[in-house]
């Protein structure tokens, strides 16, 4: 058994298999924004940025805190179009 099949007024037919309109671009999921309060509010309590400061001094947990400031920092990192960014890497950067 198929399930109808329903014109609309423009040219698309509703349960012809497309997908609808959906979200507008840039709307975040509610979950995301309510587990992105939740953690706000879970650091608020737990000593904010004295906190974070502790954890990014700490050695047992200093990893953890950069990794996630490689999640919170920007991914494109943009310069003075009349002084771009430079990035040199020697040798000893490249193989440690």
């Amino acid at each position: 058994m198929t399930s109808p099949v329903k014109q609309t007024g423009k040219k698309r037919v509703v349960g012809d298999g497309t997908p609808g309109p959906g979200r507008k671009k840039g709307v975040p999921n509610k979950m995301t924004v309510e587990v992105k309060e939740m953690i706000r509010q879970a650091l608020d309590e737990a000593g904010g940025v004295d906190y974070l400061v502790e954890r990014a001094k700490d050695p047992r947990t200093a990893s953890a805190f950069l990794s996630l400031v490689g999640k919170v920092l920007p991914l494109t990192l943009q310069g003075d179009p009349n002084a771009p960014v430079q990035l040199v890497l020697n040798g000893s950067d490249v193989h440690g």
